[in-house]
């Protein structure tokens, strides 16, 4: 009985560990977009988002419909190569992790800050998946609001 324990305790610490490192791997690409955004680096900012990616916001009319807004990657990544460094400060919290394979969803409540003044927050969801090794961001929807941050 003494022997079928040992691997079997391995085998949880083995496990334990593989996720704890992929958990940490994808939060690694999560905080490199946001010190991309930071640091107004549209390299970084790009080198983050699978080829395929797809970014959204929901959003609201003035009318108050509730409207999804496709933005492209490559014009958001130059909207931050124009900014000065410490202008776009988005603090987020990570939430939940979930991971199967090469899947990985993030959920991360955020407040925004322009120039050091709040401006929105929100929620951003991440799809990540797991390309050669590598986590790449995969789909990006968040909302945004003005009120209601706590």
């Amino acid at each position: 009985m003494r022997y079928f324990l040992i691997p079997l305790t391995f085998l949880f610490f083995t496990t334990t560990l593989d996720a704890q490192h992929a958990e940490d791997s994808v939060r690694t690409v999560v905080n490199n977009l946001f010190t991309a955004m930071r640091n107004a680096d549209a390299g970084l900012f790009k080198s983050v988002f699978g080829d395929s990616a797809v970014m959204q916001t929901i959003s609201r009319t003035r009318e108050g419909k509730t409207i999804v807004v496709n933005e492209s990657i490559a014009e958001f990544a130059e909207f931050i190569n124009k900014l000065k460094k410490d202008s776009a400060d988005e603090r987020i919290t990570f939430e939940t992790i979930k991971i199967d394979g090469p899947l990985a969803i993030v959920w991360t409540p955020y407040q925004f800050y322009h120039n050091s003044k709040f401006s929105h927050c929100g929620v951003n969801s991440f799809h990540l998946v797991r390309f050669n090794g590598i986590w790449k961001i995969q789909y990006l929807i968040d909302t945004r609001r003005r009120q209601d941050c706590r």
